[in-house]
């Protein structure tokens, strides 16, 4: 059982990227256009893989975040600056507007399981579950909160694909023979942006320096991303699977999603897909401040742990931008598209 002690960065690295814009995404993707789009997923996993791996080597091998290397390796001062800008910029900005998105999908999953029509104040109960998890400071505490909830979600999604029954052949057809169109272009983009998170390139070669600070664990390293991604790559094409089962082409959101599956599958089917979305996004609205919080540490050379106050003076206002927007009474759907755009165009 020694390999339990290894787990860590690549699932959360797994769980930062199933957040409530894949799984919205996904199912947008299964409802409308069935197995034919898992190819672009698969695609889309493979390149996680590579570039994470790239990652997850810089911080093991130099001890330091991606940030800091590439402040500390570029020497020209105009170049350097503008570069540190542009991360900040990128990923600061675009975090805030993912942890909206993160922290409405969890709602929304509450919302499916209590079965409620509003959000209320469920974003502040979100945002007080993140604070305090972040807040500790402690990184094994933060580690063991996430591989929990990941299990959870996994398991909730796994569970829900099963019960549609897919047709092995059309899903194999899908997997691996690409088939794209005007209609689908978008749909196709958007599955490959919200697995191949920018913002995880820098969490994962900051989280790697927490974890280890020894070059001889780069094999472990690279094993435990490999699976942990392999098994958030599954999740996400279990959303498709099951979305596909739903023959509807209003499939906007996974709640349009669970009332297509309660005439077949009953309220478990509802449960299930709740729990999983709440999961999702509850893992999500920690990985993007703590990110977030990284990247700024490295770009100012900030020293300390997890429990400074510059660090945590950065995820906290990531949070909040979240929470407030959450409670606005915006489209919550709106709100998670809106975050995934601007974080790709970001």
């Amino acid at each position: 059982m020694k390999w339990i002690k290894d787990v860590g960065p690549g699932v959360l690295i797994a769980a930062a990227f199933i957040g409530p814009g894949t799984v919205t995404l996904c199912s947008i993707a299964g409802a409308s256009f069935g197995y034919s789009l898992l190819w672009a997923l698969l695609l889309s996993i493979i390149a996680t893989i590579v570039l994470q791996e790239m990652a997850l080597r810089i911080g093991l091998i130099t001890n330091k975040g991606l940030a800091e290397v590439i402040r500390v390796s570029i020497k020209n001062k105009f170049i350097n600056r503008f570069l540190i800008l542009l991360i900040l910029c990128s990923i600061l900005i675009g975090n805030a507007a993912y942890e909206a998105g993160n922290i409405t999908g969890a709602s929304l999953g509450i919302i499916a399981i209590i079965n409620s029509e509003t959000l209320n104040y469920i974003p502040l109960l979100i945002g007080f579950i993140a604070f305090i998890i972040l807040y500790i400071g402690d990184y094994k505490i933060l580690e063991r909160s996430l591989i929990f909830l990941v299990i959870v979600m996994s398991v909730s999604f796994l569970i829900t694909a099963i019960m549609t029954r897919p047709d092995l052949s059309s899903l194999l057809n899908g997997l691996f023979i690409p088939k794209i169109n005007s209609e689908s272009l978008i749909v196709v983009l958007g599955l490959i942006g919200t697995t191949v998170v920018p913002y995880n390139l820098f969490l994962h070669s900051s989280l790697v320096k927490e974890k280890w600070n020894d070059i001889s664990k780069l094999k472990t390293a690279r094993i435990e991303s490999f699976i942990s991604i392999i098994i958030g790559g599954i999740v996400s094409m279990a959303i498709i699977i099951t979305a596909a089962s739903v023959s509807n082409d209003n499939i906007r959101s996974v709640i349009d999603l669970a009332k297509g599956l309660e005439p077949l599958y009953g309220k478990f089917a509802i449960y299930f897909l709740g729990i999983g979305l709440f999961a999702s996004g509850i893992t999500s609205s920690i990985t993007a401040p703590l990110a977030a919080a990284y990247v700024a540490k490295s770009c100012f050379g900030w020293r300390g742990s997890l429990k400074s106050l510059n660090f945590r003076l950065v995820w906290f206002l990531i949070l909040l931008i979240g929470v407030v927007v959450s409670l606005l009474k915006l489209n919550p759907i709106e709100v998670i598209k809106f975050a995934q755009f601007s974080n790709s165009l970001l």
